[in-house]
C-alpha cells in the first residue's frame, strides 16, 4: 500500500502540468500529523490568483482524495 506522501505525490503529478503551463510548480514538503505542507515555486509565488488555485482547488483535492489529510498548508 502506498504511503500518504506517495498518494499526495500522485495527485500533485496530475495537476502539475496545469501549474507548469502558468510558469509555476508545486512540491510536497512534508506531512505532519494530518497536515500536508506543499511548497509553490516559480510564477506561482507572486501570482495574485495562486491562493485561489491552491486553497480552492489543490488543497480540497488532497483532502478529498486522502482522508488521512485534514489540512493543507502552502509555503
Amino acid at each position: 500500500m502506498e504511503t500518504v506522501e506517495e498518494r499526495i505525490q500522485v495527485l500533485l503529478e496530475k495537476v502539475r502540468p496545469y501549474i507548469q503551463m502558468h510558469g509555476g510548480d508545486v512540491q510536497l514538503v512534508r506531512v505532519e500529523d494530518s497536515t500536508a505542507v506543499v511548497k509553490v515555486y516559480g510564477a506561482c509565488v507572486n501570482c495574485t490568483l495562486a491562493s485561489v488555485t491552491y486553497n480552492k482547488t489543490i488543497g480540497p483535492l488532497i483532502i478529498k482524495e486522502i482522508p488521512e489529510v485534514t489540512d493543507v498548508e502552502f509555503e
